[in-house]
């Protein structure tokens, strides 16, 4: 892995973080609950985060760093299942489709960003 995988990874989850909000203030508006809108919104606000930690440790890290790999890839999966499972549970009445069965996958993505957080922490220790 070199540090333009884990910018471009950044990049990605940013642009896709813009869309999504964009989506949710505009289209979703109309159609979700601001309960569920706001839910959404929580998994757009991780993204960014996420988008930015990487961007972050792309220009500032020693990607070659086990920890800072580990940081990398707990921080990106931690992402992909925190938010895109937010997602998904928000629009899944809208969608009038069950997906009940991401509830447990939503920490669980939230644990994996934490510990990349904290590799990077450990890392600078």
């Amino acid at each position: 892995m070199t540090n333009n995988c884990v910018i471009a990874t950044g990049a990605a989850f940013g642009i896709l973080a813009i869309i999504f909000g964009a989506f949710g203030a505009h289209a979703l508006k109309k159609v979700l609950s601001t309960e569920k809108l706001a839910s959404f919104e929580v998994g757009v606000r991780y993204q960014t985060y996420s988008a930015l930690f990487l961007i972050l440790i792309g220009y500032n890290a020693n990607v070659g760093l086990n920890l800072i790999q580990w940081a990398y890839y707990l921080v990106t999966f931690g992402t992909i299942f925190f938010s895109f499972s937010i997602y998904l549970l928000s629009l899944a009445e809208y969608l009038k489709k069950n997906f009940k069965f991401l509830g447990p996958i939503t920490p669980l993505g939230g644990l994996l960003m934490i510990l990349g957080w904290g590799c990077l922490l450990v890392s600078v220790i």
